[in-house]
């Protein structure tokens, strides 16, 4: 079992008002580098709770972006049900469902309604899968859209590492039938006045889109790409990333014994995990994280839990910013991505954050 002390960690938002702190997931494998193998032993624990409630039923899963993209498609690869992740990008010739998360960076979240449409016919209950819950209400502002969209009444379930909503909050659930699961309930009252308390002092580095010093190579995959912003399966998702494992120890020789990091970008989170776990299986000691929209303050203090910050340009869109925090020496860094903007300037961003570090041995894999 895991508790809050073992995983939980607070910081601080940067000119956030709406919610000061943000909690932090030390195992999940987003803001922290992270072992894969201790991601996915959190994320087996948290499908059995749906395996032990659900074990009949015909099962939708939707991930929020960014941060629970990854769990979402974990708990559909094991449990082998559909899966679809909610998203902030834009995606073509599709309509959409579109509801607020209003304490966050970007509030703005949408669903495809296109690839709903297909499916909600087909499943017994919705099960909406977050990292961790505060108040509730940015899942209730998702149903409320499902709900108004369609005429079919639906069963809906929530399932979450974290859980901090209080009485009021998960009584309103219970009047809703809004079945609650959660691994781990966390008590939400004291975590302003922690992070309040944090001394804001560490490593702030701005976007750096100079030209490289350092040469990187880049690997290109067409081939068995899965966007999970789409409707899938669990089950075809797994499949796309093990082929997409085969074509990289095909073009690339994987050592063994070396530190090496694989990082994801932004909502693409599981394949950087996924091929971070199959790497870390050959004997190396590897650490998994992503980029991030997140602006979040760092501190030099000890148990503060982010200490260095890079600002990047993203990946996806040349007029936004994200952020990547503790980056470290690595043998060999493998960034996973499925951006298919053909700009510079965030890619330069990134490659000069992991040069400042001295890392010298980078790859980047578009899997597009």
């Amino acid at each position: 079992m895991y508790t809050e002390n073992q995983v939980v960690c607070i910081a601080k938002r940067e000119n956030n008002s709406k919610r000061k702190y943000l909690v932090i997931n030390r195992l999940q494998g987003k803001h922290i580098p992270v072992s894969p193998n201790d991601a996915f032993k959190m994320f087996d624990e948290t499908a059995k709770i749906i395996e032990n409630n659900y074990k009949y039923n015909k099962l939708l899963l939707i991930g929020f972006a960014e941060t629970a993209t990854a769990i979402g498609a974990a708990l559909a690869i094991k449990l082998k049900t559909y899966y679809i992740q909610t998203t902030r990008e834009n995606i073509e010739n599709v309509e959409y469902l579109s509801f607020s998360e209003i304490h966050s960076h970007a509030s703005e979240q949408k669903i495809i309604k296109t690839d709903l449409d297909k499916i909600v016919r087909k499943v017994d209950r919705i099960i909406f899968v977050e990292d961790e819950i505060t108040t509730g209400n940015t899942i209730l502002n998702i149903i409320n859209a499902i709900e108004n969209a369609y005429s079919e009444k639906f069963c809906f379930s929530v399932i979450s590492l974290l859980n901090g909503m209080n009485k009021e909050a998960i009584k309103i659930y219970k009047s809703k039938n809004i079945n609650l699961h959660y691994l781990i309930k966390t008590e939400h009252h004291r975590y302003t006045e922690i992070c309040e308390k944090s001394n804001i002092n560490g490593e702030y580095n701005k976007v750096n889109i100079s030209p490289l010093k350092i040469d990187f190579k880049t690997l290109t995959i067409k081939s068995h790409y899965i966007n999970a912003r789409r409707l899938t399966t669990g089950e075809y998702y797994l499949n796309s990333c093990e082929k997409l494992w085969k074509e990289i120890i095909s073009q690339l020789e994987i050592p063994i014994y070396e530190k090496i990091l694989v990082l994801g970008t932004e909502e693409f989170m599981y394949p950087a995990l996924f091929i971070a776990h199959k790497i870390e299986n050959e004997k190396n000691t590897v650490k998994c994280h992503s980029t991030t929209r997140s602006p979040i303050s760092v501190s030099l203090q000890k148990d503060y839990p982010l200490h260095k910050r890079y600002e990047l340009i993203s990946l996806y869109d040349d007029n936004r910013k994200t952020f990547l925090y503790d980056i470290d020496k690595y043998d060999k860094i493998i960034i996973i991505t499925d951006s298919t903007n053909t700009g510079n300037i965030g890619l330069n961003s990134l490659i000069n954050a992991l040069d400042s570090l001295k890392n010298e041995n980078i790859i980047l894999i578009r899997w597009i």
